[in-house]
């Protein structure tokens, strides 16, 4: 027997959302990985690095993923429920975390780190990037890319046709070079996402708040009923992703 709208929507918003966990989502929707393996090319770099910094860290779960830390590793976060996921899981690895709002200045001195990395930072202040990295270092992160979710966005807000441009690769580069950085690689790849009930997509909005911008069920209510008789009839709701590698050096 199908569970009520009114069942899966209240199980989502009683789900806790700090962290950058998204096991609750199993089963429920799916996400396509990017092919190059961002961990796994993180904890090569960090292997090589005297100093890194991590951007943005979430509740740090990438990062403690990684095989080894350079002898000094910082990583940043301004979301309090994640500062405090993070400092849990990476100050028993050997980093520390350091809780920063999301604007410049970064609080460190110029020519700090030889490596700065991000995996999908909400903002990139190239500038900053720039002036932490040692001359000869690098920034190494993957980006969300242009018109990520742009299905469920407009599902949700209608049509954004400005909008659908920000973060593309192509502007991300020139504000690198801009600030003084040379873009070593760039590349994006468009991943297929499914959701298999209106539950997925009410945690996956509470929890990505930056797809619908102050998401609230009360306010969306409409299209959220509108969407889960989509669901029932279709048996998912597809969406894409897009993700941006980007290797830039100073």
């Amino acid at each position: 027997m199908s569970r009520s709208f009114e069942e899966l929507v209240a199980e989502a918003e009683a789900a806790p959302v700090e962290g950058w966990d998204f096991s609750w989502l199993d089963g429920r929707a799916t996400e396509q990985r990017p092919s190059w393996g961002y961990q796994r090319l993180l904890g090569q770099r960090l292997a090589l690095a005297s100093a890194a910094l991590d951007v943005q860290t979430g509740g740090g779960e990438v990062l403690a993923g990684v095989p080894r830390f350079p002898p000094v590793m910082v990583a940043t976060e301004s979301w309090p429920p994640n500062v405090a996921v993070a400092t849990e899981l990476l100050h028993p690895l050997g980093a520390v975390v350091v809780a920063d709002p999301d604007e410049p200045p970064l609080p460190f001195a110029d020519a700090a780190f030889d490596l700065v990395t991000s995996r999908h930072p909400a903002t990139v202040w190239w500038s900053e990037i720039a002036r932490v990295l040692k001359p000869g270092g690098t920034y190494f992160a993957q980006h969300v890319g242009p018109g990520t979710m742009w299905e469920l966005v407009e599902h949700f807000l209608g049509p954004q046709p400005e909008a659908r441009r920000k973060r593309h690769p192509e502007l991300e580069a020139a504000d690198a070079r801009a600030a003084g950085l040379e873009v070593v690689d760039i590349r994006s790849e468009r991943l297929r996402a499914e959701f298999a009930d209106i539950g997925a997509v009410v945690y996956f909005l509470r929890k990505v708040i930056w797809t619908v911008p102050g998401f609230t069920v009360e306010a969306h209510l409409d299209r959220l009923r509108d969407l889960h008789e989509q669901i029932r009839r279709d048996g998912a709701f597809i969406a894409h992703a897009t993700r941006t590698l980007v290797e830039a050096r100073r």
